[in-house]
């Protein structure tokens, strides 16, 4: 029998499956030719897995590295060398359109759009009166939307887990980086020549065209003078840690445009414990049982107690309000989420496999009545606080906690009545700790507060004045402030008019010293309240003076300090 290498049929085509059982068993057809042929090793695709995590990178491309160093100078600009919250708000604009052009592999799809309008939305805040929390839930957002143009659900956990190791991704990509400038990759095929034979041609014509024109000549020195000065200033104030930020902006932005980690992991929709298991009495039934019916019965006896005491506001003499209503409604807050995670914790495990497990939810569904009926008792709590001496900053972050606390709570009954796993429900949790956080943010808070409390003492009611002597307020809420320089109560209107008087000083000011330091520290809204402050100067004039101003702004803080 000829050997095979000899009759022109390559080696690994041959049925070796006779005499080779762990050989490549390959069938032929009754003409002898091979039914399969073997496969090339394959060349890695850069795909998504099941859970969305990236298996690898394309090389990098021009408009990558261009993204990258478009980041550098936008985070020097804005951050480094910027000193307020418009630089903030080009930041939270101008990442997400870099990672938008810079991406190896664009993904638009809906989370893409609602995150760019959330941070649109952010945005506008911060230039139009920005705060801490807002530059906090920005830097939030951009990780978020950084894993949605890389295809991946940005859940909340997921989202630390992905910023944090921007770090490692910035190191691999930075690896890719250096390995494409090492081989032939795009970044080596540009053809240098079709670029830079055009860019001298604009130099040499360009500048011929400007020394046949005189005045040309002379805007093109003053031009190059303002921007050599410039550079200089620049450069009076660089430094090697200004590098190192360099650095940093470029490795992050390198990590979100790269990712070391696509997905923590998925989540079961609904759980599958009571349909996949046989049914099995669980030890834990008789205590979880006992105890709801205990909470149900608490509940109900402290709710009768509630409602006859707080609902009707029918208050003695020296009701102590900040106990009942401000403490009191913290600590029945309180309650409500403890009530959140023992459901929680109930139905879960093995309990989910008991045949009593329709008691259980009957049960649930009883102690959850009752705490809806505690949350209405809580707001109810808050709002005696409110109308006793006004709104404030805090009592409005109060209503938000309550708020937040309540979908929580709702979230679990929706929870044990769709049989949705842990995992789910602490997503869902966070999901609404954010968004919580989020709207906050964008709320215009003093906005809020002022007209409440404003509308109260225009309205014949001077106890909210308290919250205007003795709680900052920023210049979106000094605008709302013009009413009471026509209230009817002399101490309130006096005291009022001494504060314009000295925050109009103030806004003068604030106002020098942003035009020093430059373009990111705009804020409309103080640019709005000095130019109104300027306008209407002339109602607080005799308040000008210091000594004059001081004494009319103590008698209105000891008038307004009764209803503290």
């Amino acid at each position: 029998m000829p050997d095979p290498t000899d009759s022109g049929i390559p080696a690994e085509l041959v049925d070796n499956s006779r005499t080779d059982p762990a050989g490549p068993a390959v069938a032929f057809t009754s003409t002898d030719r091979p039914r399969f042929l073997p496969q090339r090793p394959a060349t890695a695709k850069p795909s998504a897995n099941g859970s969305g995590q990236l298996t690898s990178n394309p090389p990098p491309r021009w408009r990558e590295i261009a993204a990258v160093l478009a980041t550098i100078v936008l985070c020097d600009l804005t951050i480094y060398r910027g000193h307020g919250f418009a630089g903030c708000a080009a930041f939270v604009v101008g990442v997400p359109l870099l990672l938008l052009i810079g991406a190896p592999r664009l993904r638009l799809n809906w989370r893409v759009w609602l995150f760019g309008g959330m941070l649109l939305l952010l945005a506008a805040k911060l230039v139009w009166c920005g705060s801490s929390l807002l530059v906090a839930v920005g830097v939030g957002l951009i990780v978020a939307f950084a894993m949605a143009v890389a295809g991946q659900p940005p859940q909340v956990l997921e989202m630390i887990a992905f910023g944090a190791l921007a770090i490692v991704g910035g190191a691999q990509g930075l690896s890719q980086y250096g390995r494409s400038l090492t081989r032939e990759s795009s970044l080596i095929r540009l053809p240098w020549i079709e670029v830079l034979l055009p860019v001298l041609a604009v130099l040499l014509f360009g500048g011929i065209f400007i020394l046949a024109n005189p005045d040309l000549v002379t805007s093109v020195s003053q031009t190059a003078d303002t921007f050599f000065q410039n550079l200089s200033r620049w450069l009076s104030h660089f430094s090697m840690l200004e590098v190192v930020f360099w650095g940093a902006a470029a490795w992050i932005m390198i990590g979100l445009l790269r990712p070391a980690l696509a997905g923590i992991g998925g989540e079961s929709p609904v759980s599958t414990a009571a349909s996949e298991t046989p049914a099995r009495s669980s030890p834990l039934f008789g205590a979880y049982r006992n105890t709801l019916v205990t909470v149900i019965v608490l509940f109900a006896a402290y709710l009768v107690f509630e409602y006859q005491t707080l609902w009707f506001r029918q208050f003695p003499k020296g009701f102590h309000y900040s106990g009942y209503a401000h403490q009191g409604a913290a600590w029945l807050t309180f309650a409500l989420a403890l009530a959140t995670a023992v459901l929680s914790l109930v139905f879960r495990g093995s309990i989910l496999r008991d045949p009593r497990l329709s008691l259980l939810r009957n049960l649930a569904w009883i102690w959850s009545a009752f705490n809806l009926l505690m949350a209405m008792a809580i707001y109810n709590r808050m709002f005696i606080y409110i109308d006793f001496n006004g709104l404030t900053r805090m009592r409005m972050v109060g209503l938000f906690g309550i708020t937040t606390v309540v979908i929580g709570f709702l979230w679990v009954v929706w929870k044990i009545a769709r049989h949705r796993d842990f995992v789910w429900l602490i997503r869902r949790h966070l999901w609404t700790l954010a968004v919580a956080a989020y709207l906050f943010a964008l709320t215009p808070v003093d906005t809020i507060v002022v007209r409440h409390n404003v509308q109260r003492i225009l309205a014949g009611d001077p106890a909210p004045s308290v919250q205007i002597s003795v709680h900052p307020i920023s210049s979106e809420g000094v605008l709302l402030l013009a009413p009471l320089a026509q209230c009817r109560d002399a101490t309130i209107r006096e005291g009022v008019l001494a504060m314009l008087a000295n925050r109009e000083e103030d806004a003068e000011e604030m106002a020098r010293e942003k035009s020093r330091l430059g373009w990111t520290t705009v804020q409309i809204a103080d640019r709005l309240a000095l130019k109104w402050l300027r306008s209407e100067r002339r109602q607080w004039r005799e308040y000008h003076d210091l000594s004059a101003r001081q004494e009319v702004l103590l008698r209105f803080h000891n008038y307004a300090y009764q209803w503290y």
